[in-house]
C-alpha cells in the first residue's frame, strides 16, 4: 500500500494547491474524492481514462510498480481498482477504539443500459451499492434519496450533498462516496485547562479562541529548512493520527505552502524521522464545514475530457454515446475538541447525457495545516488548513 500512500499524499497536495488561493479555512477528504473518481475511471476509456488516472496520481506510482514488478519478476501488477478494494477493506474494519467507515453507492437512470461488466466491477472493487432511480420523471425525489443515503453514512453530518435542482432529467448516473471518522485522542485534553486565548490571523489581527492544553510525550520534528514544526497527535488505538504542521512565524504559512511537496511530507512524517519528546501542546477547539464544486480544480489538475461533451469517453459504462460528467461535489465536516475528532466527507459525481530534548512549546495560535492519516496504509483521509478557528 505504500504506493497508494504516495498517491493520496500527492493528490492531497495537488488539490490543495488549487484550493489554497482562498483566504479561508480548508477541509476535504482526499480519499473520498479519489474513491469517487476511481469509480468513474472504471467506466472511462481512452484519453478520458488516462486523464483521470493522471489526476489520481496513479500513472506515476503504477509506473514505479511496473518497474519494480519487472525487477522482481512479479507477474501480477495490482491495478488502481485493486488498491481501492484493499483500502475499502482497511477503512471498514470494525474497531472498538474509533469509528471509521467508508461507503460507495451508484445510482443509474431507470431503463438506461449500463454494461454488465461495469456494474459488476464497481460492486467488486468498491463494495458499492447499485440502484436505479427515475431521474427522468422524478429528479427531485431521486436527489432526496441520494442525500439521505449520504446523511445516514456520515452519522448525519453531511446533509444535502446535492442541492435542490442539481439533478435533472438528463442525469444518467450519480456516483457517491462517503467517509466518516470519529475518534478520541489517545491522551485527551482536560477541559479544566482549556482557556480563552488569542489566535493570530496575521501579525496585526487576533481573535479569541478556546485553547485546549496538555503536557505529554508526542512524536515531533523541527524543520530547520522551512522554519516549521510538526506534531503527531494519535487517536485511541494508535491506528490513526492527526498531524499538525505549524510555521514558526505567525505569517509563515504561505512560505510553508509554497515549499510543500508530497515527498517532503512523507519524509517529515515518517516515524523514523520524528522523535518522541515532552511537549506543551496548545490546540484550538475548532469546527469546519466545507462544500466544493470540483470540476474547475480537477480540470486544472489535468482531467479535462470527462467534462467535455465533445471529448468525454465513457464507453466502459455504456454503449450509448454522449455521456459526460456534469458535476463533482464534495462536502466535508470536522470538529476537534478535548475528547477527540469527528470528521465526515462525501463526494458525488454526476454523469449526465448532453444533447529537541527539552519540553518544547507547540502552540497553535496562528494559521496551520493539519491532516488525519491512517497509519497502516499511510493514506491521507482528511486534509485541512486552519486559518481562523
Amino acid at each position: 500500500m505504500h504506493l497508494f500512500a504516495e498517491a493520496t499524499t500527492k493528490f492531497s497536495l495537488e488539490l490543495y494547491s488549487q484550493l489554497r488561493e482562498s483566504e479561508d479555512n480548508i477541509f476535504y477528504s482526499p480519499v473520498s474524492i479519489m474513491t469517487a473518481l476511481g469509480m468513474l475511471q472504471l467506466g472511462a476509456k481512452g484519453n478520458t481514462e488516462q486523464q483521470i488516472e493522471k489526476v489520481l496520481q496513479f500513472n506515476e506510482t503504477t509506473k514505479k510498480t511496473t518497474e519494480k514488478s519487472a525487477a522482481c519478476h512479479v507477474s501480477e501488477e495490482e491495478n488502481v481498482h485493486e488498491q481501492f478494494q484493499k483500502l475499502m477493506t482497511h477503512l471498514n474494519k470494525s474497531n472498538d477504539a474509533y469509528d471509521l467507515k467508508a461507503a460507495n453507492s451508484i445510482y443509474g437512470a431507470k431503463k438506461f443500459q449500463f454494461l454488465q461488466t461495469f456494474l459488476e466491477d464497481i460492486k467488486k472493487y468498491y463494495q458499492a451499492n447499485v440502484e436505479s432511480l427515475d431521474f427522468l420523471n422524478a429528479a427531485e425525489e431521486s436527489q432526496k434519496k441520494i442525500n439521505s443515503w449520504v446523511e445516514s453514512h456520515t452519522n448525519g453530518q453531511i446533509k444535502d450533498l446535492f442541492p435542490s435542482g442539481s439533478l435533472s432529467s438528463s442525469t444518467i448516473l450519480v456516483l457517491v462516496n462517503a467517509v466518516y471518522f470519529k475518534g478520541q485522542w489517545n491522551q485527551k485534553f482536560d477541559e479544566k485547562h482549556t482557556t480563552e486565548e488569542k489566535f493570530w490571523l496575521n501579525k496585526n489581527t487576533s481573535k479569541p479562541v478556546q485553547m485546549m492544553k496538555q503536557r505529554n510525550e508526542f512524536n515531533f520534528i523541527f524543520l530547520e529548512d522551512v522554519q516549521a514544526k510538526i506534531v503527531e497527535i494519535p487517536y485511541k488505538g494508535n491506528e490513526l493520527s492527526m498531524y499538525v504542521l505549524l510555521p514558526v512565524e505567525i505569517d509563515g504559512l504561505k512560505k510553508l505552502e509554497e515549499q510543500l511537496t508530497a515527498d517532503k511530507l512523507l519524509e517529515w512524517t515518517n516515524t523514523q524521522n520524528m522523535h518522541t519528546i515532552e511537549l506543551y501542546l496548545s490546540l484550538p477547539r475548532f469546527k469546519v464545514e466545507k462544500k466544493y464544486e470540483l470540476p474547475g480544480p480537477l480540470e486544472h489538475m489535468g482531467m479535462v475530457d470527462a467534462f467535455s461533451p465533445q471529448k468525454a469517453d465513457f464507453s466502459g459504462m455504456s454503449s450509448t454515446p454522449g455521456l459526460v460528467v456534469s458535476n463533482v461535489l464534495h462536502k466535508s465536516f470536522v470538529e476537534v475538541n478535548e475528547e477527540g475528532t469527528e470528521a465526515a466527507a462525501a463526494t458525488g459525481v454526476e454523469v449526465s447525457l448532453t444533447s529537541a530534548q527539552k519540553t518544547e512549546d507547540f502552540c497553535c495560535d496562528h494559521p496551520f495545516l493539519f491532516f488525519i492519516k491512517q497509519c497502516k496504509t499511510n493514506s491521507v483521509l482528511f486534509f485541512g488548513r486552519m486559518s481562523s478557528p
